[in-house]
């Protein structure tokens, strides 16, 4: 779309003149630019054809935030992985709260505890719809989750290596959780390099795919792709040690992501999506 088309609408939604400043990398899913508004202050917009936050006359929507200057994450590294424990851990807070009769408060409202895997509303990781039904078992969950990429992945490439591998591995699932007590945490949903950052006082993640799942998912995507050094790594585990299977349950979640990316970006992924599978069901049926 046109920079005066999107000028435009962005106008007629805030109610003030705007300004373009220039274009951004937005990822591999959107475009995005920065603007100015006639009080001076600075908006990032994502634009993208398979969203819809503000309908663009041309088809897809816009998403406006806050505009922040961030770089690639490095001296605040040890404090995301801080924050990340912390956030995972709130969940759990909250129940022993409960327990107490006890209230979170927080900007003016009660956080409660949330005891089901899953989320209020259906979120995106990249721009497909994640099913985020209430279930009662993480196990359930997930289970759902690789199900519908893999009807997604049936539907556009026929797979049938992929399907069937899966069909192996669904069986004996619950072999990665045995002994594992697992609660509900709030996950960022797609915590890879390209999402996180840093200002110059503090880590920023954006970009989340959000519900409330195991918190040892956050960690596989963010695995794959680099962009996390050790100390991110080391901080995180201070405050949640790594549970015995933590790495065979990693290579598990690394599957969602490479079946994501399979479906968002072509065969190119295939090659990672069945040598995962095949690393897992080794671990099940050594």
């Amino acid at each position: 779309m046109s920079d005066k088309e999107l000028k435009e609408v962005i106008e007629q939604e805030l109610h003030t003149k705007v300004n373009i400043q220039g274009s951004h990398g937005g990822g591999c899913i959107n475009e995005a630019v920065t603007i100015t508004t006639d009080n001076g202050d600075r908006i990032f917009v994502k634009i993208n054809k398979k969203l819809e936050v503000i309908d663009l006359p041309s088809g897809g929507a816009a998403f406006l935030m806050e505009c922040l200057d961030i770089h690639g994450l490095s001296k605040y590294s040890a404090k995301l992985g801080e924050q990340l424990a912390r956030l995972h851990l709130l969940n759990a807070e909250l129940e022993e709260k409960a327990k107490h009769g006890e209230k979170f408060v927080g900007r003016s409202q009660y956080y409660k505890y949330v005891d089901k895997f899953g989320f209020y509303t259906d979120t995106c990781c990249g721009y497909l719809k994640q099913d985020n039904t209430w279930k009662d078992t993480w196990l359930e969950l997930y289970a759902r989750k690789i199900d519908l990429q893999m009807e997604l992945l049936n539907k556009n490439y026929r797979n049938n290596e992929a399907r069937e591998l899966w069909s192996q591995l669904l069986p004996k699932l619950s072999k990665f959780f045995e002994g594992l007590e697992i609660k509900p945490a709030l996950i960022h949903g797609d915590l890879w390099g390209g999402n996180v950052g840093e200002t110059s006082s503090e880590p920023v993640i954006f970009d989340p795919a959000s519900y409330y799942g195991h918190s040892e998912f956050d960690l596989s995507i963010s695995k794959m792709f680099g962009g996390f050094g050790s100390s991110f790594f080391d901080s995180y585990h201070k405050l949640i040690p790594q549970a015995e299977g933590f790495r065979k349950r990693v290579d598990l979640y690394k599957l969602f992501h490479y079946l994501n990316h399979w479906n968002h970006f072509g065969s190119g992924y295939e090659g990672s999506t069945l040598s995962t599978l095949r690393t897992v069901l080794q671990y099940v049926y050594p």
